[in-house]
């Protein structure tokens, strides 16, 4: 939770007209605030953090509801399971 100068919650009406205020400013295209959750939790993966700790960080309660989301991002893992497979059995 983020809070004020004096302690209080902010209100989250507050906080979506500050984001697109920024957007805005910078010449970006206008996005809901949500889109900042999905591009953490897509660099977290892409940074090798295991998926079980993005779940637990995003609160998803299944674990599959965080790879069907995110797991298409990266079809390049695709080819590391192959070769790790590759070299585990290569001994």
């Amino acid at each position: 939770m983020f809070t004020s100068t004096i302690g209080t919650p902010l209100d989250a009406r507050n906080v979506i007209r500050s984001w697109h205020r920024l957007q805005l400013a910078h010449g970006q295209p206008r996005r809901e605030f949500h889109v900042t959750r999905h591009t953490a939790a897509s660099l977290k993966l892409a940074e090798g953090v295991p998926v079980k700790v993005v779940q637990e960080v995003l609160g998803h309660s299944l674990l599959s509801t965080t790879a069907d989301i995110y797991g298409h991002l990266f079809p390049e893992a695709f080819d590391q399971a192959a070769d790790a497979m590759e070299r585990a059995l290569a001994g």
